[in-house]
Formats: C-alpha cells, sequence, structure tokens
C-alpha cells in the first residue's frame, strides 16, 4: 500500500509550496503507479509517494509494529516521549 502526496508551488508559504492531496492507494506495483500520477499533475506540482505502513520498535518491549509513515512522533510507541506522558 502506498501514499501519495501532492504538493503546488505556493510563493505565499514559508517553504514555496503546500499541500494540495493526500491519497492512498491499494497496489504493490510502485512503478505503475508513479506513471499513473505523472499522468495527471499538473504544472507546478509536484508529488511524493510513501510506503503507508512502517515497522518500528517499540521502546518499552523491544516488540516490533507497524504504523502509518506520518504518525507524529511523540504519538509513536517508538519514542520516549509517547511513554512518558
Amino acid at each position: 500500500m502506498y501514499t501519495v502526496e501532492i504538493y503546488k508551488t505556493d510563493k505565499r508559504t514559508k517553504a514555496g509550496e503546500r499541500l494540495v492531496q493526500k491519497k492512498d492507494y491499494a497496489t504493490d506495483n510502485r512503478s505503475t503507479l508513479e506513471l499513473s500520477v505523472k499522468a495527471h499533475l499538473q504544472k507546478g506540482e509536484r508529488y511524493e509517494i510513501h510506503e503507508t505502513n512502517v515497522t518500528r520498535t517499540s521502546l518499552m518491549g523491544g516488540q516490533e509494529f507497524k504504523e502509518r509513515y506520518d504518525t507524529p512522533y511523540y504519538c509513536s510507541p517508538s519514542s520516549e516521549t509517547y511513554w512518558s506522558m
């Protein structure tokens, strides 16, 4: 499973671009997904493709678990901040 993030140039922001769309795709073929995304991009847009779930290790138990790639650090059991609250 992959997640595609599409960014558009925007000079009003500090980074010079803004997130326009974030969409999940249930496919295992990354190259086909890239071709599909490139075909629909407009001028001034760029994309990033991420694996939706990543494997991390819990800080307390040492067990591996899967979580979404964009989970904030402080909400992840793999961080010290999560366990100190």
